[in-house]
């Protein structure tokens, strides 16, 4: 009896939860089970990928043959991670997460947050909403933008924006760039529908709830930070608001007006006004004239390798989408500047049109950025679901942080594209860069979050949209249209993010918060020099610190990573402290002057 009793015991004790010998089993179970969905997925994602890199780069008016290729490759992927079968086997894994490791439960929980963008519980839905953007992105990137009758690419509205003083051919082409809205809105209203009712599926309020979830923070969580970072830098904003209605009154001949006209200003949504302020000794557009377009690209990967980073694979140069089409193409492509991590392993790829100017030169190192942090956590110790920034806006912050250093005196000195004799205004170098950086944290925390907010979780009425819009435009910027704008217009449509890449413009906020503290660090700690002027290129110690950064991908929580590299939390802090020179010179040239922001 005894003995039985014995036998017993010890099998009650291995069937209990706690027994390790249970937990081992269990922990096998999931290593498995993750291994599989892993192949299945990279497979499914790189199709996706590659017909949407064709969909993106090839783009020819009237041919289908992208869109369905598109759909069939993503619909695919969606039935995959969103299949009902995944989602019961993760959430009843996550049900025993105390008997899991901590990285079996990240790459659980990323994979839940995945399935609920496309559950399997509502197909239809999921179908509906793939067509429709597929859609709604041949659309956008397909539209033959008009001036005066004659076709004008986007890089030759920006260019325009930027450059002509003359108001007439301004107004005329900021409103030849609002032409594609119209078109646009049927296909977002819907879209905001589909996605609305497509993570509804899976327990989320909206869609905009859902994007942020993926911060491990609820909608009003993020509001607060994105508003606390307005609030920080508001001071230097009016400022910096009250010195530009001046400054162009004086340049147009025209009355100081109480909110900008959005004409006045080099970019079509008022988010970058750097083109205000040329910094003499540092014209940098006259110093690239004579430069090629490739040369930028390889002056990029040339700073990389300076930091101990490997060269860019071959595959990267064969495959990537780098310069403008020639006119006699006969097709189109997305012009918009963006990194592709095609297989999440070793197929990067970067799609731009550069050209040898100011701009390029920063967007290319920005860019580079992306594609050296897929890089680096693209090894075997971080999951394929993982491979990821520690949150969206890492991957900016990083790819931010270098293209503000690829921008600064020291750094472009030492590429010869700086005289080191020039003398340079340091505060006129500073507003340069304060219309940038500060300028865009308004339109970022504050236009966009507050529009995407208020369409997918107050369900926007379509009739209210440019209304909606212009009133966040006039709070957060103190920028005003030029004539009114009813809703037979749809302004926010025009900006390419409300429709390919949904309710997570923070992301950008929060980057440029993260920038300056990532910034401060290594000019302070790691280079020893004035975060004014720096010159990251060739300090292995700063790419240790970036590698170090970039290397865990998602693996572990982004808070953890940003108090160990920085020692504080996310705030803007820092980006006060590196503009305040800055803001004492604004008072000083304000004074007397009347300002009309809160």
């Amino acid at each position: 009896m005894n003995r039985i009793a014995a036998v017993v015991g010890l099998l009650a004790v291995c069937l209990n939860p706690s027994c390790d010998a249970f937990r081992t089993n269990l922990s096998h179970e999931v290593e498995d089970y993750l291994a599989r969905y892993a192949d299945r997925m990279q497979e499914l994602y790189y199709e996706a990928q590659k017909a949407e890199w064709e969909s993106n780069t090839h783009i020819v008016e009237g041919d289908t043959t992208n869109a369905a290729r598109t759909r069939r490759a993503n619909e695919a992927l969606a039935a995959f991670v969103g299949s009902v079968e995944n989602i019961e086997r993760i959430r009843g894994f996550l049900d025993k997460r105390g008997r899991l490791t901590p990285l079996q439960v990240r790459q659980l929980e990323a994979m839940l947050y995945t399935a609920a963008n496309a559950p399997g519980v509502v197909p239809e839905l999921v179908s509906e909403r793939i067509a429709a953007k597929t859609e709604q992105v041949e659309q956008l990137y397909g539209f033959e933008y008009k001036l005066n009758g004659q076709p004008i690419t986007p890089n030759e509205i920006d260019a325009r924006l930027r450059q002509s003083d003359d108001l007439a051919e301004r107004l005329a082409v900021w409103r030849a760039s609002k032409e594609v809205g119209p078109v646009l809105k049927p296909g977002l209203v819907e879209l905001r529908r589909l996605r609305n009712e497509t993570v509804r599926a899976l327990g989320y309020s909206d869609f905009f709830a859902y994007q942020v979830s993926e911060y491990g923070m609820s909608s009003d969580e993020m509001l607060a930070l994105t508003d606390r970072l307005i609030e920080q830098l508001r001071p230097l904003y009016r400022e910096l608001h009250t010195w530009a209605r001046y400054t162009l009154a004086e340049r147009y001949g025209q009355p100081v007006p109480d909110m900008l006209p959005a004409h006045w200003l080099p970019n079509r949504w008022g988010q970058d006004w750097t083109a205000l302020v040329r910094v003499e000794g540092l014209d940098l557009d006259a110093a690239l004239a004579d430069r090629s377009s490739q040369w930028i690209v390889e002056q990029g990967e040339e700073f990389y390798t300076s930091l101990g980073f490997e060269p860019l694979p071959g595959s990267f140069w064969e495959l990537s989408s780098l310069y403008p089409l020639p006119p006699d193409a006969g097709y189109k492509k997305n012009t918009h500047a963006s990194a592709w991590h095609m297989d999440l392993d070793d197929d990067v790829r970067s799609l731009m049109s550069v050209e040898p100017n100011a701009y390029w030169w920063e967007t290319t190192l920005h860019e580079l950025g992306h594609i050296y942090y897929y890089i680096s956590y693209s090894r075997p110790e971080v999951p394929l679901v993982l491979r990821e920034g520690a949150n969206r806006a890492y991957h900016e912050g990083i790819g931010s942080l270098i293209g503000l250093a690829s921008m600064q005196r020291g750094f472009l000195i030492g590429q010869e594209l700086a005289d080191p004799a020039a003398e340079v205004d340091e505060i006129r170098q500073l507003l340069q860069e304060a219309l940038n950086y500060a300028v865009f944290i308004p339109f970022s925390a504050g236009v966009m979050t507050r529009f995407e907010h208020a369409l997918y979780a107050e369900d926007l009425p379509p009739d209210s949209l440019n209304a909606k819009w212009w009133q966040l435009v006039r709070d957060y910027q103190g920028v005003a249209p030029p004539t009114p704008r009813g809703e037979e217009h749809a302004d926010p449509l025009t900006k390419t993010h409300i429709n390919d890449d949904p309710a997570q413009y923070y992301d950008y906020a929060l980057a440029n918060a993260l920038l300056f503290q990532l910034h401060d660090h290594i000019a302070r700690e790691i280079l020893e020099q004035d975060p004014h002027d720096t010159n990251y290129w060739g300090s292995r110690e700063t790419g240790d610190f970036l590698r170090a950064l970039m290397e865990p991908g998602a693996s572990r929580p982004w808070r953890e990573v940003l108090r160990e590299t920085t020692g504080r939390e996310l705030d803007a802090r820092a980006m006060v402290e590196y503009f305040q020179p800055l803001y004492d010179w604004l008072l000083e040239q304000n004074a007397g002057r009347t300002p009309t922001l809160r």
